[in-house]
């Protein structure tokens, strides 16, 4: 949690997020991943200054427990001084312990955005999905939370302007933007209606357009001319290495060449022969390719 201090910008976990999303469409299959199509509503975790601190906890609690699917699970909620925004005891369930920093006392409109990463640690605890290392565990979880419904509420969480900052998850603000994005461009959701934080929405406009990046990659033809152009350049010099591009190239038998390149959608790696014209179908997230190989 950053709390009037510094908010780190720009994408350094990108390839950890990417990985998430994929990890994410791995463990739980294309059908359940669409069951997560309608995001946890603002008013389902609304908190009032006049509730009850416990009882409203608990109720946000619920309601997230609700969400993700996870029906036996119980949590209480307490509140204590830490460094960090909140922490989890990590059992067998079914009744889990939250614990929530001091300063949601009397910042409760953000408890929500606490309890959404705080629940899925036991929703990916349970489905025994996890990355190795503590910060890309973490990473994996905000990405999950987003991705799946209730991460809207961490991004809304930051707010920054001069005299102070408050920022709640592992990824950037932008990097929630991205998720956030990549989330709308495959269920049709706007999450930006629900921000009550103005640099929220410009985080999320910053990501919707990286997310939007993805789909204009070559060999998709929607590619831009001059990824085209180094593409043809790159097809032509086979096997040399291809730096910093998504795409690459390996033999296919005598004079023929397949590409493999990141589905825009899941990140899932997709491998086409290269013979002009191909539709392609992702077998992950059953996303349907245009490419022009």
């Amino acid at each position: 949690m950053t709390n009037d201090g510094p908010v780190q910008h720009g994408y350094p976990h990108l390839e950890t997020v990417r990985a998430s999303i994929n990890a994410l469409y791995k463990r739980l299959s294309y059908d359940t991943v669409q069951a997560f199509a309608t995001s946890v509503a603002p008013v389902d975790v609304a908190f009032c200054d006049t509730d009850d601190l416990y009882l409203g906890a608990q109720r946000v609690a619920r309601e997230l427990v609700r969400h993700y699917r996870l029906p036996d699970a119980r949590f209480v909620v307490s509140f204590r001084e830490m460094t960090h925004a909140a922490n989890v005891e990590l059992t067998a369930g079914p009744e889990y312990f939250v614990e929530l920093n001091d300063r949601f006392r009397t910042h409760r409109r953000d408890i929500g955005a606490a309890l959404a990463h705080e629940v899925m640690h036991v929703y990916l605890h349970r489905l025994d999905l996890s990355f190795p290392g503590v910060r890309e565990n973490e990473i994996l979880t905000d990405t999950a939370a987003t991705y799946l419904g209730a991460g809207w509420l961490l991004l809304d969480a930051y707010r920054e302007d001069a005299a102070s900052s408050q920022k709640l998850g592992y990824l950037t603000p932008e990097e929630f933007g991205y998720v956030l994005a990549k989330r709308s461009l495959v269920f049709g959701e706007d999450p930006s209606v629900w921000f009550t934080s103005a640099q929220a929405y410009t985080a999320y406009v910053k990501g919707m357009t990286l997310a939007r990046e993805d789909s204009e990659q070559p060999p998709l033809t929607a590619a831009g001319w001059v990824g085209r152009r180094r593409y043809a350049r790159d097809r032509r010099h086979v096997p040399g290495p291809q730096p910093g591009v998504p795409y690459t190239f390996t033999p296919d038998g005598p004079g023929r060449l397949r590409v493999s390149f990141p589905c825009p959608t899941c990140h899932q790696r997709i491998r086409v022969p290269v013979r002009g014209r191909v539709r392609a179908r992702c077998a992950l997230c059953r996303t349907v390719l245009e490419c022009d190989t």
